[in-house]
């Protein structure tokens, strides 16, 4: 059973990986539904900057992390598009299974705890049931 678990994880993270790494590139570039609503009010011209107009996305600032490796679905240093949305995308991936590994780890490591006096035989009988059946 623990080999199953470990193959359904194995391939819920590869599946990730490629939807990450490879069909990501070919998301939609035009706004969302949250950008264009930002935009109500506001005339924009071809690359999306507002020429005139009154709407909330004139009240937009920088991000305080807009300059970080990560920024802006890409990784910062490299020159391929293609390759650094992909890079960026599985760099995530890879960084969110870490910290969610981690987390049921240190969660397990906390509730584990020592079977009672009662339960000691039932867990020994459990463990050969176990050994026995592979």
């Amino acid at each position: 059973m623990k080999n199953r678990s470990w193959a359904f994880l194995a391939g819920g993270l590869l599946v990730a990986l490629l939807l990450a790494g490879v069909v990501s590139n070919y998301a939609s570039s035009h706004p969302d539904g949250l950008d264009s609503s930002l935009l109500k009010g506001c005339t924009v011209d071809a690359d999306d900057n507002i020429v005139g107009g009154s709407c909330p996305a004139q009240q937009a600032r920088d991000h305080e992390l807009g300059d970080s490796p990560l920024a802006d679905y890409g990784v910062r240093g490299v020159e391929n598009s293609f390759l650094s949305t992909g890079l960026s995308g599985v760099l995530g991936v890879l960084l969110t299974f870490a910290v969610g590994a981690g987390g049921f780890w240190l969660l397990r490591r906390r509730g584990a705890t020592t079977p009672a006096e009662g339960d000691v035989e039932t867990s020994a009988d459990d463990r050969r049931h176990a050994d026995a059946n592979g």
